[in-house]
This record gives C-alpha cells, structure tokens and sequence, in this order.
C-alpha cells in the first residue's frame, strides 16, 4: 500500500515505448558519501550508511525522479585503485562494471579531506571510458566552506560543484545538470514500434528461455547449448502476430548473487534487470523439474515492484512424469509458497517440442490489456461501495475510516486513490480485501494495482457516504438537522413579510397617532 501524500497522477496513457531509463552511476573513493547521497536521490534508506569507509560493497540500484526526469542511480562501493585483490578489489571491479554501464557519472569527492592522489587517478580512469561525467565535492555543509571546492580544480576540472549529501544543498543543481544533458536516452535496446508490447523473457541460467523465444518466432534467433549462460546480452526481436506487433527480449539468466563471480556474467545481469525497465510484460520462465525456487520468487518479485504485467511460464514440461493433475499440483505449491503470485496465471510448455507454446502470446495480450486497462469510474464506485457496505473497514484508536469515493488516477498499472476521512488509519489487509475485491470484479489478473488513500471532506453532490447505506444513525441525524435548519431560513422571508401585510391595512383604515383609545373614548361619553 503506498501513502497519502502522493501526488494524483496525469492522463491514463500508457508510457512511450522505447528504450529503458538513464542510469546514472554514483563513483569516489571510499567514506566520500556516495551511500547518503543515493539516499538522498531517491528519497529512502536502501543504502546503509556508516563512517566506517566500504561499508558498500555491492552495487545498489533503485529508480528516482527530479523533476520531469525519471531515471535508475546506482550505488557504488569506494574506489581503490591500489588493491590487486581479495574484497577490496572486488569492490573497484564492481565500480568499474557501473561506469561501464551508466550513461552518466557523478564523481563524488570528499571536501573535508581535500585533495589526495587517489582523485587524480579516479579522474583519469572517468576520461578513459569516454562517459560523460560531473564532479561533486561532498561535504560542504554551508555557503562559507564552498571555496574548499576551489583546490579541486587542480585535477584540471572544467567544473567544481560544491554539494551536501547530508543537507541536501546544491543537489538540486547538480541533477540538472546531469539530467539534462543525459534525457531520457539510455545507452541500450532498441526502439521498438508505437503500441508494440515489450516482452522480456527472464529467469534463471538454462531454464529455456532461448527455447522459448526460438519457438515463438520459427527460427533459430538465439544460441541455444545446454551450457548455462550462453546468452550474455538482451537480445531484442521484433514480431507481429495476428496484426499486433510485439518485441521479445531475450535476457541473461540471473542467478543468486554469490554465483555471480565473472565480471562478464554480472555485466548480463545488469543488462537483464534493466530489459525489465523497458518491458511492458515480464514472462518469468521456471524448470519444471526443479519447481520454482527462491530466485525465481525474488526475480517475479522484482518484476512486480517495477509496476510489470506478468505470465509465469513452467518450461521443460516434456523432462517430467506427467501424470494426472500434476499441473494442478505445480499450480498449488507455488501459489501456497509465493502468495503474492495469487494472481499471475500460469502456463505449462515445452519449448523443444512447442507444447502449450502457442498460448503465451494470448495471454500477453490479456495481461497487458489488464495493465493499460481504464475501469469505468462509475461502475469502480459501484464495486467499491458494495464492498465498503458487506464489511466495514476495522476501527483504529476508536476512529474508524469513512471512505467517500474513489477515482483511477493512472495505468500502467492501474492506480486508484480513495478518498476518506483518516487515510492513516486505513489497515493494511482491509487494503488488501479492497485490492481482492477489485480483482475479483474487473479480472485483473497478471498487473499490479496500485492503492494509495487521500483525504477528504466528500464529494461534490455526495449525499453523505454511510448515511445513505443506513450504517450511522449519528451521521443521518445530522443531515436531519441540516435539512432542518435550511427549512427555517428558507421560511424566514414568509414571517418577515406578515408584518408588512397587517400594517398596511391598518394605515388604509386610518392613522391612529395622536387618536384616542375606545376605552377612553367611551369614558368621555360617561
């Protein structure tokens, strides 16, 4: 579930086909603040920060935003050019993979320890891969310390700019400038057509997913050998089926992180994981024989977070017994193990012998429909309020949450926000009652969908929420008194005019200032 603060989105279109987003990679020596700065980017704490110098080792990816700008930056561990082995070289080989794949770099220096003959060499290593790069000097807390930047340009810099991480001053800057001249163009894959659907075929090493891709297209378009590993890069192929046009990226397999122990094998998983960005569905491939492991749960995982439609693909069916209802039985362990994979169908094939194969592509098309899907806003309200009305949301600190309405704000995958009284003390699993419920209503199987909650004192033209349902008496006995107090100004002008009525008849029979009372008209007679 995510929060109440975020921003509704813009129009439901779908994103602009094309190439993944820009990476920029966070490069220094060690203890200089490249964790705390990537905090700062993406506004988390993925990446463990401490004063002790390489408490980074691996690399650290995640998606942030400045402005109008999206993009993937990644943590790095502190460069040291001096170690030949053991983890501290493993960590610069890390460092290098990043600048090797990152279509931008930040240099990020240390302010507080001046300049040492370890920048010179980073900057040197920077201008030999020919990668466009701009230099941070980190640590410079207020306006007074910035000419501590200066000694800097000694490395034969064209631009110092002085930063703090911890602060936030002066990042602002930097990203523009970064951004701005990196856009929205990624150093990998291929444009594809407008409205073709991006399939990245991944999983792990030598589960098929060459086979697969071969399959689909009647060729040979990827090496196959029974060798694990064999596909290095992300391969795109364009086909059109039926008249829809898709592109199929065949991916590197990711294997669990310890195996990962050759520089050109990581290089693949990179290009992997990020095949996944400009991917409309992710088709996860599992063995049949070994079932799906951890790994695979962790790679379908990803995929989800990323916001992906997904097909789980059971491959190699032809190695197994398959005797009755052994589908169902592979169905039941994965669901009861990954409860998250509830709802992503699942196909069984055989990519050698193009067994079960020929449903992949239709249930793409289905998945990929559900994540571009736009519900209709009246029939989301219809479906909401049933739900709302069968089982009230739980009472939190003796509040309970009043919802109002809610409206689909995005797609890609679908987003609702609704809007209630306290959109903080909305439960997690009501959350999750309401997600079922929308699934179970629109079939919205294979996307995730994305909840978030807002606040609000009702809608324009609503009648009162939970009054009209008939569950609070107290909320319908002040929409009586309301009523009651608009009847009696509306009847307020009525009363105001009796008086004017009367005096006008008895200014027509007469004056009666300065005349005598009948009862002292009659004395005098006496």
């Amino acid at each position: 579930m995510s929060g109440t603060g975020e921003p509704l989105a813009g129009p439901m279109t779908p994103p602009p086909a094309g190439r993944p987003l820009p990476m920029v990679a966070i490069v220094g020596r060690p203890n200089a603040g490249k964790s705390t700065l990537f905090n700062r980017l993406t506004r988390s704490q993925k990446a463990q920060v401490d004063a002790m110098p390489g408490v980074t080792r691996d690399r650290n990816f995640a998606e942030a935003r400045h402005g109008d700008h999206r993009y993937l930056v990644v943590d790095t561990g502190g460069i040291d050019l001096e170690a030949e082995s053991g983890i501290v070289a493993e960590v610069r080989s890390q460092s290098e993979l990043a600048i090797e794949e990152a279509d931008a770099i930040i240099l990020l220096l240390d302010g507080r320890e001046g300049v040492s003959p370890a920048d010179r060499e980073v900057v040197e290593m920077l201008r030999r891969s020919r990668k466009p790069f701009w230099v941070a000097v980190n640590k410079l807390d207020v306006p007074k310390r910035d000419d501590d930047a200066v000694d800097f340009y000694q490395l034969g810099l064209e631009e110092v700019l002085p930063i703090s991480a911890a602060h936030g001053r002066g990042i602002g800057d930097l990203m523009d400038r970064v951004l701005d001249a990196v856009g929205e163009v990624s150093g990998g894959g291929e444009a594809r057509p407008a409205g073709a659907i991006g399939v990245a075929i991944v999983g792990r090493p030598n589960v098929g997913k060459s086979s697969l891709v071969n399959s689909l297209l009647g060729y040979d378009r990827s090496i196959v050998t029974p060798v694990a590993g064999t596909t290095r890069d992300a391969i795109d192929t364009q086909l059109n089926r039926n008249g829809r046009d898709y592109v199929l990226i065949d991916t590197a397999g990711i294997r669990r992180r310890p195996k990962v122990d050759r520089q050109l094998e990581r290089g693949s998983v990179v290009r992997a994981l990020r095949s996944l960005e400009r991917s409309d569905v992710a088709v996860v491939v599992i063995e049949a024989v070994e079932g799906m492991t951890d790994q695979d749960a962790r790679l379908a995982g990803y995929a989800w977070e990323r916001g992906r439609a997904m097909v789980l693909v059971v491959n190699k069916c032809d190695l197994i017994d398959q005797h009755r209802g052994f589908e169902a039985r592979i169905e039941a362990e994965i669901r009861h193990q990954y409860p998250f994979l509830d709802t992503v169908p699942l196909l069984f094939t055989s990519a050698a012998s193009g067994a079960g194969v020929g449903a992949l592509l239709p249930m793409v098309d289905f998945v990929c429909a559900n994540h571009r899907r736009e519900l209709p806003t009246v029939r989301l309200n219809q479906v909401f309020r049933r739900a709302t009305e069968v089982t009230a949301p739980p009472s939190v600190k003796g509040k309970r949450p009043n919802f109002k309405y809610a409206v689909q704000t995005g797609t890609c995958p679908p987003s609702i926000v609704f809007f209630c009284s306290h959109p903080d003390l909305v439960a997690d699993s009501y959350g999750r009652f309401l997600l079922n419920r929308l699934r179970q209503e629109f079939d919205l199987r294979g996307t995730p969908i994305r909840l978030s909650y807002r606040r609000s004192s009702g809608a324009p033209g609503e009648r009162g929420g939970r009054a009209a349902s008939g569950r609070s008496p107290g909320r319908a006995k002040t929409a009586r008194t309301v009523a009651a107090v608009a009847a009696k100004k509306t009847a307020a002008p009525q009363r105001a005019a009796k008086p004017k009525k009367v005096a006008g008849r008895k200014k027509a029979g007469g004056s009666r200032k300065g005349a005598p009372s009948a009862r002292k008209r009659g004395r005098g007679r006496a």
